[in-house]
């Protein structure tokens, strides 16, 4: 039985918050740049965040408000709750929930809050008539830690994609990992070492564009928490070691209509793809150098998106190789039919990047954009005369370059919104003028004893 404004939902909750004897929730969010945020509360204030919510201080949060509006109130999911599987419940659980945050001078949805962005690009796409899936595939390092528990960029593993112990020495904590997951609510299709040394890749299914992306957030937090329980270190740094392949999160999408079908799948088409899809995928290729800043947001990234290791840095598609920046994947069953982004990488805000990815696809859509011929070469093996004559382009090669494309890209400007695009704008281009005016090491070893 429900009591006053409570809903069924949240009445759920507050049964197992005393079955389970939670002590504290975490509400949790996230800043515009994708950083967790969290704010802890006893447990018995779970009905009041349901029916009031829970205030706290918008202006020490990035890219929020400033601090003579600082008032936020956080209003919690309660399909988001989860027991945290990295705390002892001898002690007492702790359980969280993702949050909506709401601008208490209006009572309205806070624009700036990127949940909110991402909720924007679904209501487009409703309008529409689609709702959207998506998928990502996050790959992290793992590191040693020093005698101080500070990372170190040593890998515990001489692994390469797919090796088993004793190659894989890591292959207990991945298992660690995916239990906790999987007592957070995920359903994990696979897991397996990457490419690199200490690279490493958990798959979680395939869910709603908004699930989807809370998942993200939540597998970021329970893939370190877990990494330190067992003296490591785990990073979604696009690129932490050079020359070796870095960390993407490859992101599959589809749109299904109002009666359940597949809108991108299409049997009578060589790829298995409609022109909904076709035009999605247009869509998504005309804005890419846009989307480019937004999937790909830290200096770090852009030593990822270089010819040679695997990430795409030319804007294409293919039903077969994986030089281009779009991939089709084969699909075994209609339901299947799907596009898979290769560009993005996991240091993005996972609610920004799902959310321009709908946008580019759905104005690809309104104004019915041609879809170019797939590239079935290899493209890191044309010269730049072959890629002109085919018509390809390039992502933009430094963050200071993608954010210029954001900014020059009404389409994906505005997915971000009034206020999250000009403070998205305003971080990205102070760390690019940081970057700019700072020395590497490189550069020491490489010059300060020959000139």
């Amino acid at each position: 039985m429900t009591s006053g404004n409570i809903s069924a939902a949240e009445q759920a909750v507050l049964d197992e918050i005393e079955e389970q004897e939670v002590d504290f929730l975490r509400l949790q969010f996230t800043d515009i740049l994708g950083t967790v945020k969290n704010v802890a509360v006893p447990a018995r204030q779970a009905e009041k965040a349901f029916t009031e919510g829970i205030y706290f201080d918008g202006s020490s949060i990035e890219g929020f408000v400033r601090i003579q509006e600082s008032d936020m109130r956080l209003v919690p999911d309660p399909d988001t709750f989860a027991i945290l599987p990295w705390r002892n419940c001898e002690d007492g659980c702790s359980a969280r929930m993702i949050c909506d945050v709401y601008d208490t001078s209006t009572d309205e949805p806070f624009e700036g809050d990127p949940r909110r962005v991402l909720k924007r690009a679904l209501e487009r796409a409703a309008e529409m008539g689609y709702t959207v899936n998506a998928a990502p595939e996050p790959e992290f390092f793992l590191f040693e830690e020093d005698e101080d528990g500070r990372a170190t960029t040593e890998t515990n593993d001489a692994g390469g994609y797919f090796d088993l112990a004793p190659k894989d020495l890591a292959s207990d904590v991945r298992r660690d990992i995916i239990y906790g997951l999987e007592e957070m609510g995920f359903e994990v299709e696979a897991s397996h070492h990457e490419v690199a040394e200490g690279q490493h890749e958990i798959n979680f299914t395939y869910d709603d564009a908004l699930s989807t992306a809370d998942n993200v957030a939540t597998f970021r937090t329970v893939v370190r928490a877990i990494a330190a329980e067992h003296e490591y270190h785990a990073t979604f740094m696009p690129k932490p070691i050079p020359k070796i392949n870095g960390s993407g999160m490859h992101t599959h999408i589809s749109l299904f209509t109002d009666d359940g079908e597949n809108a991108f799948h299409d049997e009578s088409d060589e790829f298995d793809l409609s022109e909904t899809a076709r035009s999605f995928l247009a869509g998504v290729l005309e804005h890419a150098p846009a989307i480019t800043a937004v999937a790909n947001p830290t200096v770090n990234s852009y030593k990822r998106l270089v010819p040679g290791y695997e990430a795409p840095v030319y804007v294409a598609w293919s039903d077969r190789n994986r030089s281009s920046l779009i991939r089709k994947p084969a699909a075994r069953v209609p339901a299947a039919s799907r596009i898979e982004l290769r560009s993005p990488d996991p240091s993005c805000n996972p609610y920004l990047a799902i959310a321009v990815m709908i946008h580019a696809g759905l104005e690809g859509i309104e104004n019915d954009l041609e879809c170019p011929d797939p590239v079935r070469e290899n493209i890191y093996e044309f010269d730049e005369e072959t890629r002109e004559e085919y018509g390809i382009e390039t992502l933009p090669s430094n963050l200071g370059d993608a954010v210029d494309a954001l900014e020059a890209d009404d389409v994906i400007y505005e997915a971000l919104g009034d206020h999250v695009a000009p403070k998205f704008v305003e971080a990205k281009r102070q760390e690019f003028e940081e970057y700019l005016v700072d020395v590497s090491q490189w550069e020491l070893d490489r010059y300060l004893e020959t000139f």
